[in-house]
C-alpha cells in the first residue's frame, strides 16, 4: 500500500497569502493593494472585477509574476513566484501563462501565423508550425496566416492573440480586458470564443474585467476596493 504521505497533492492553479505592493511617491508612500488571500482551483474562472484605480492590473500583474509584491506570496501552480528571480519567473510564464491584452500585443512584423508560433519557438518546441496553423484554424482564421496585423481587423487581431494564448496549452491564462477596445458585437464574438477555447482546453482563466456581465460568466468574482479584496 502507498504511503499516503509522498502522494503528490492536488495543487491549486493559484495560490495567494498576504498579497501587498506599495509603490514610494515623492509625498510619501502608496498603498495599492494590501493583505489580499485567496485561491483559484485548477480549471476555474474567476473575473477580478473593481473600479478603476482598485488595483486589478496591478494585482493581474503580480499573479503572473510580471511584478513582484512588496510583502506576501504567490504560487503559481505550485511555483513560489517570490523565491524566483526574474529569469525564473520567466521560465515559469514560458511554462505556464497565457496571457491575452487589451491591446492585442501583437508584433506588427510577424505575420498571424509567425505571432502564433512564437512562444513555442521561444520555448524550444520542435514543431511551432503545426499547432500554430492548428488553432488558427480553430479561432476561425485559416485564411489569414499569411496577414500582417495592419492588414486584420480588431477582432481578427484579438483572435490571433487568443490564439497565440491558448497554443502553449497553459495552466493559466490571463486576460486583462480583452474586449476594451472592441465593438460591442465584435467583443461579445471574442468573449464566447475566449470561454470555448478555455473550456476545450481545461486551462484556469483569470479576467480582468469593469463588465459586471462579463464577470458574472465566470464561476467566482473577486471584487476590489481601494486595493482591498471585498468579496471572493
Amino acid at each position: 500500500m502507498a504511503d499516503s504521505r509522498h502522494l503528490p497533492e492536488t495543487r491549486d492553479a493559484l495560490r495567494v497569502e498576504r498579497l501587498g505592493k506599495r509603490v514610494p511617491l515623492p509625498s510619501g508612500e502608496l498603498t495599492i493593494l494590501e493583505g489580499l488571500g485567496f485561491t483559484i482551483p485548477r480549471g476555474e474562472a474567476v473575473a477580478i472585477i473593481g473600479a478603476s484605480g482598485s488595483g486589478k492590473s496591478t494585482l493581474l500583474s503580480l499573479l503572473a509574476g510580471l511584478d513582484i509584491p512588496s510583502e506576501g506570496e504567490v504560487q503559481l501552480d505550485g511555483e513560489p513566484l517570490s523565491g524566483l528571480d526574474e529569469d525564473g519567473r520567466a521560465r515559469v510564464r514560458g511554462e505556464k501563462v497565457g496571457f491575452v491584452f487589451q491591446s492585442f500585443q501583437l508584433l506588427p512584423s510577424l505575420t498571424a501565423l509567425e505571432n502564433v508560433m512564437l512562444p513555442l519557438e521561444l520555448r524550444g518546441d520542435d514543431d511551432a508550425e503545426g499547432p500554430a496553423r492548428a488553432i488558427l484554424g480553430q479561432v476561425g482564421l485559416a485564411g489569414r496566416l499569411g496577414h500582417y496585423p495592419r492588414q486584420l481587423s480588431g477582432g481578427e487581431q484579438q483572435r490571433v492573440a487568443l490564439a497565440r494564448a491558448f497554443v502553449t496549452r497553459p495552466a493559466v491564462l490571463f486576460a486583462d480586458e480583452p474586449t476594451g477596445n472592441l465593438d460591442t458585437r465584435t467583443g461579445q464574438a471574442i468573449i464566447e470564443l475566449l470561454f470555448r477555447l478555455n473550456r476545450e482546453a481545461g486551462t484556469t482563466l483569470v479576467l480582468v474585467t469593469h463588465d459586471e456581465a462579463l464577470a458574472e460568466r465566470c464561476n467566482r468574482v473577486l471584487r476590489l476596493d481601494s486595493g482591498r479584496l471585498v468579496s471572493a
